[in-house]
């Protein structure tokens, strides 16, 4: 069943059970007032008759005769109004009839003592006799000097009595008609009003699986079903930007699939060529130890590139073992100063150290000089004519290194992916060492999370980069996803 047309139902639903149960309760409101009126009416015209009863006039005789009586039949059966009249005995003395017509003697007693019963439907009920029609009245008693010397059974016709209840009941099927009939169109309005909002986000949502993420649906903010259009909303923003990002990751690895197959197929043309010449002797004695030393440097460049993409994949995976030790982080720090100083050179670079002696810290020192290698060498790769400092201070229970630079700097777009795979800030820029393939910072940011630590870069365009890494102590490892 589709959504508009179960809500339709509910609301049907609704409307038809609260008519019912008001209409239900008028019905028995007018159904119990209609009977109260009655027995009220009954017992008024039984309580005349008995001081009638009670009173003689100046003969002597009774004022009610049975001549009286009979008129006064005459004048109330217009109204379909009876009554019966018994002495003290239990004996009907009106209407005369020749049948001996007595009250059970449980309503009798009843009576005797003072007290009145009502009749609903005298052919329900065992208070009296049965009537061709059926009616309802009361039973009175005619009491004097607390002795009984009569009783009167006076009522009317149900059908009479109903007659109002009848009429709410017709009117009360009309309302109900057109309360259905009402509450139908407005169902229609307020359902269609309810699910067209949902069309609208099942509309939405089939554009989003189609790939559109430019999708926003409008709302008022009125209800629950445009929060979740707000909710909608935002999610699909999340969803584009995710999109755009891995959108732009895939570009940096198609761009990197392009820059590892030049850098592959510069050094694998180099040694072919060599190899060629070294086998038909087209290379002359005295250019084969510099033949072979180039076919050497090639052959290393594409070892490295290979390995720091598994290098990559291992610490990404948690595939390697930190084996962590305190040791004094300024020896190492005075090492990589040593061995970089001559790449530094090489750009007209300086690198300078600033740390304290000794620098203690709680790492695994291969792949701390890893780090610190990796981070300097991109420095080197980005600056020019400059200084490169590397920096060192304790904290409280941890380590802060940071290497600084005055080269091309980062906006902030290259700073957000600067420590994804493949991204390179600048590819034009890249020079000898490693970060030609874009894997040096992915590689830095994962060894620094596995040792529970914290990596960030500050830069500004054209005017250098800090790269800082704060190493905890053990104990105090920070786990980051």
């Amino acid at each position: 069943m589709k959504l508009i047309y179960q809500h339709m139902l509910g609301f049907l639903l609704i409307i038809v059970t609260t008519v019912s149960i008001i209409g239900y309760a008028e019905l028995d409101y007018v159904k119990n007032q209609a009977y109260a009126q009655n027995f009220q009416r009954m017992d008024s015209y039984a309580q005349s008759l008995g001081e009638m009863a009670k009173t003689e006039d100046k003969n002597g005789t009774t004022i009610l005769s049975g001549t009286f009586l009979n008129q006064l039949q005459f004048v109330l059966k217009r109204d379909n109004v009876q009554f019966r009249i018994f002495d003290q005995n239990n004996e009907q003395i009106y209407p005369k009839t020749p049948e001996d017509i007595k009250l059970s003697p449980k309503v009798f007693n009843t009576l005797k003592n003072g007290q009145e019963i009502q009749i609903r439907n005298n052919n329900l009920e065992n208070s009296i006799g049965q009537t061709k029609s059926a009616y309802t009245g009361v039973l009175v008693p005619w009491m004097s000097e607390e002795k009984l010397i009569g009783v009167i059974w006076i009522g009317s016709t149900v059908k009479n009595v109903e007659r109002p209840i009848a009429m709410a009941r017709r009117n009360l099927t009309n309302a109900l008609i057109i309360t259905l009939f009402v509450g139908l169109i407005l169902s229609l309005v307020l359902s269609y009003y309810s699910t067209n909002k949902i069309k609208r986000l099942s509309k939405a949502t089939e554009k989003v699986a189609k790939g559109d993420f430019d999708v926003q649906i409008e709302h008022k903010n009125q209800d629950e079903i445009d929060q979740l259009a707000t909710n909608f909303n935002r999610m699909v923003r999340e969803l584009k930007k995710s999109n755009d990002e891995i959108k732009a990751q895939e570009k940096r690895r198609d761009q990197f699939m392009a820059d590892a197959a030049h850098e592959m197929r510069t050094p694998l043309t180099t040694i072919n060529g060599i190899l060629e010449g070294l086998q038909y002797d087209a290379i002359p004695e005295e250019s084969k130890p510099k033949s072979i030393a180039l076919m050497s440097r090639e052959t290393k460049r594409l070892i490295r590139l290979i390995n720091e993409n598994l290098d990559y994949e291992k610490i990404r995976n948690n595939q390697i073992n930190l084996i962590k030790t305190n040791f004094d982080a300024s020896k190492v720090l005075k090492d990589i100063q040593t061995q970089l100083s001559q790449n530094a050179a090489k750009v007209n670079d300086q690198i300078i150290l600033e740390t304290l002696e000794p620098l203690p810290i709680y790492a695994d020192r291969d792949r701390f000089t890893q780090i610190i290698v990796n981070l300097v060498q991109n420095a080197i790769q980005f600056t020019r004519d400059g200084k490169i400092v590397i920096s060192g201070k304790r904290l409280e229970n941890a380590t802060e290194l940071s290497v600084r630079d005055n080269g091309i700097g980062m906006n902030d777009e290259q700073k957000k992916y600067i420590f994804e795979r493949f991204f390179k800030a600048d590819p034009s820029r890249a020079r000898l060492g490693t970060g030609e393939s874009g894997l040096g910072l992915s590689i830095v940011s994962s060894l620094v999370k596995q040792h529970g630590g914290k990596i960030k870069v500050e830069s500004k365009e054209n005017k250098g980069s800090i790269f800082t890494v704060i190493i905890y102590d053990k104990g105090y490892e920070q786990f980051v996803d």
